[in-house]
């Protein structure tokens, strides 16, 4: 399960890399993420990272998932909540929690390892969002996208992915590529985005 965290954790550190190349006049490009910009989507993510450390801490308030502002640096409100989410990762005793996650199943509490792959998954799918908005590359190690195919392919399929707001949309046919187009395609982007 450690190893979990670090891959996170380097899934995150991606995510921040790719953000720190974001100027203003990006802000406002669209991104594979439907009806989001590219400040939309930083705005998920940085809440995202707010609400998985919370219930990380077993806090369920599902005001810890509000969408939050970005204020004046974009930029550096997002390394800022990465940091935080990775922090609260690393603290002791994490992996034998359970997290309340009131945007999943109603509430019920998942184990770590469980809740922690949820967070990988978005982080690893939202990186490439982000790159591919900006149009630039991303790349990951073979091992972090071998754990990544797995827990893609575990994500349930069927009408979930129809209802509104539902985290991933179907499953688009994947005609061959990088593991990375693989996973995107289980998850319902297309990997040629945006033709």
């Amino acid at each position: 399960m450690t190893e979990l965290v670090a891959l996170d954790a380097q899934a995150v550190r991606t995510s921040v890399e790719l953000a720190a190349g974001v100027q203003s006049a990006d802000l406002s490009r669209p991104t594979p993420c439907l009806g989001w910009t590219v400040y939309g989507l930083l705005a998920h993510m940085a809440t995202q990272h707010y609400g998985f450390a919370a219930a990380s801490r077993g806090d369920g308030d599902l005001a810890r998932w509000k969408l939050r502002s970005l204020g004046g640096d974009p930029v550096a409100s997002y390394r800022a909540s990465a940091e935080h989410v990775m922090a609260a990762f690393a603290a002791d005793g994490v992996l034998q929690r359970r997290f309340p996650l009131p945007e999943f199943a109603g509430g019920s509490p998942f184990p770590a390892a469980q809740a922690i792959s949820f967070h990988f998954i978005d982080y690893v799918v939202h990186s490439w969002d982000l790159a591919k908005a900006l149009g630039v590359e991303v790349e990951f190690p073979p091992d972090l996208l071998d754990v990544a195919l797995a827990v893609a392919r575990a994500v349930p399929g069927g009408e979930a992915r129809l209802a509104p707001g539902a985290a991933f949309a179907p499953a688009l046919p994947w005609p061959g590529g990088s593991p990375l187009d693989e996973i995107v395609a289980i998850l319902g982007r297309s990997p040629s985005w945006p033709r």
